[in-house]
């Protein structure tokens, strides 16, 4: 599977938060289906002994038509959720999404309506800085 543009970007924001990166990238098998989230990373607290585990997958949205990146993520984001629900629940899964994209395209109505129903969770990143510049719950 080929890595998207800005991985090598957010890999390197989430180490500087001092995240692990603990595959690259996170294989899940489920019978004959096999997916391939981009990364797994986990920190651990002072205050908890067991950390915590993330899965990011990272989009760039650099395809000419934004709406048909978005239903690609999203499809990709809901399958990949219900794949840790079943082999890793204890992982919450994240959706990286360019800090350009997310100022413009992520303001519209019909884009913030979606990511509200399927609960999407945020991990915004500015590609140059190789930053996340905000987490969205």
């Amino acid at each position: 599977m080929a890595k998207d543009l800005f991985h090598y970007a957010v890999r390197q924001a989430l180490i500087k938060e001092q995240w692990v990166i603990t595959a690259d990238p996170l294989i899940i098998r489920i019978e004959g289906v096999k997916l391939e989230i981009d990364l797994a990373a986990e920190k651990v607290f002072a205050a908890e002994k067991a950390g915590r585990k993330i899965a990011v997958e990272i989009k760039s949205f650099l395809n000419p038509s934004t709406i048909t990146d978005f239903h690609a993520a999203l499809g990709q984001f809901l399958n990949y959720r219900l794949a840790l629900q079943l082999r890793e629940p204890d992982r919450t899964l994240y959706l990286a999404v360019p800090l350009d994209t997310f100022e413009s395209f992520f303001q519209e109505i019909f884009i913030q309506e979606a990511i509200k129903l399927y609960q999407v969770k945020l991990a915004i990143y500015n590609p140059l800085q190789e930053v996340i510049t905000a987490w969205k719950e």
